[in-house]
């Protein structure tokens, strides 16, 4: 659990498309997290109180108060997992005629360091794995002065069996394999300043089924003139899963799916066609769960290619910033970040 917030961070740069929830780690190595739903790294934009119901909002307006209540319901269900999240900024206060939430999107100084994987996955429908591969990438931007640009940065990193890293190539090569600490080749330059630098890349690639965070089992049967669909999903006790969508595609309907049963929500998009199944929060409180629905018998390929997606705070590396000091003096520099697990592709085909 964390040891609650050290103020949002703002961090837009975050790839993936499921929206980012960042674990982060600060000098001290406490998790101190900045949960987002639509895909920032920060807590941006959930200050203050919520808008007077009497001035209608304008669709921005709307957007943001939406994006609030999603984001309150999620740090909600933090909370009940036992993480220390504070879901009120203390710096913004509602205004007196109520009006639109603050946003307390303060910028921190230092050194930040993201670290981000994407994971690239193909499970077969009828069992197995065909494809399982990572890309994890640590990414360095000065967020203060020029002094803050001559730096090293120690990272500690675990076993990692099967990983392959590499360093960019103005970093020492050596220096890291030995050392573990990531410096520029010359450590009188300083780093760019500016935008994020990636320092550190690694790939992964498994054909062991054990190591998928979340497999899916789909079995679409007829009966009479219909398709009755049973599917369910069954997650790795390694990671803790948050905002999983599981998309299924379905035969042109003239009417919605009938869901019989769902742990979780569903969403039906009948332009494209496609059954949503939303888990907000995948923990060990229900690793496992089950969908059932039913729409007219159609032949069982059409239920696929199945899409998911998801984001984590945790990395399948283990890899962690220990310090960071500058080269000129030896000093530390304060340093922030977060680690985030996002899905490139994952499908079940």
């Amino acid at each position: 659990g964390g040891k609650g917030m050290s103020g949002g961070y703002e961090d837009g740069g975050r790839g993936g498309r499921g929206g980012g929830s960042g674990g982060g780690f600060n000098n001290s190595m406490d998790m101190d997290a900045g949960y987002d739903r639509n895909g920032g790294g920060g807590m941006g934009g959930m200050g203050g109180g919520a808008a007077a119901p009497s001035r209608p909002a304008g669709p921005t307006k709307g957007l943001v108060l939406g994006g609030k209540q999603k984001a309150n319901k999620f740090l909600e269900s933090l909370r009940a997992e036992g993480e220390a999240v504070e879901l009120e900024s203390k710096t913004s206060r509602p205004s007196a005629g109520g009006g639109a939430p603050g946003v307390s999107a303060v910028a921190q100084a230092g050194v930040s360091l993201q670290i981000e994987e994407k994971l690239s996955v193909i499970l077969k429908k009828d069992g197995g794995l065909e494809t399982m591969e990572l890309q994890g990438t640590m990414m360095l931007e000065i967020k203060s002065g020029e002094e803050d640009a001559f730096i090293r940065v120690a990272v500690a990193t675990g076993k990692n069996d099967g990983f392959q890293f590499k360093t960019h190539p103005n970093i020492d090569k050596a220096l890291h394999a030995s050392d573990g600490i990531l410096g520029l080749k010359d450590p009188n330059r300083p780093f760019p300043m500016g935008s994020p630098l990636g320092i550190l890349k690694w790939r992964y690639q498994t054909r062991d089924e054990s190591m998928v965070p979340l497999s899916i089992n789909c079995w679409p049967s007829v009966s009479g003139g219909e398709s009755v669909v049973s599917i369910e999903y069954e997650a790795t006790e390694s990671f803790d899963l948050h905002n999983v969508v599981i998309s299924i595609p379905l035969p042109p309907l003239r009417d919605p799916p009938v869901v019989n049963q769902v742990d979780g929500d569903f969403t039906y998009d009948n332009r494209r066609n496609v059954l949503m199944w939303d888990i907000q929060l995948v923990d060990k409180s229900n690793r496992n769960g089950s969908m059932e629905f039913v729409v007219p018998a159609a032949e069982s390929d059409g239920f696929f290619p199945i899409e998911v997606n998801f984001t984590s705070n945790k990395t399948y590396c283990d890899v962690k910033v220990d310090s960071v000091t500058r080269t000129t003096d030896g000093c530390p520099v304060k340093f922030f970040g977060a680690s985030t697990l996002v899905c490139d592709s994952y499908q079940v085909v």
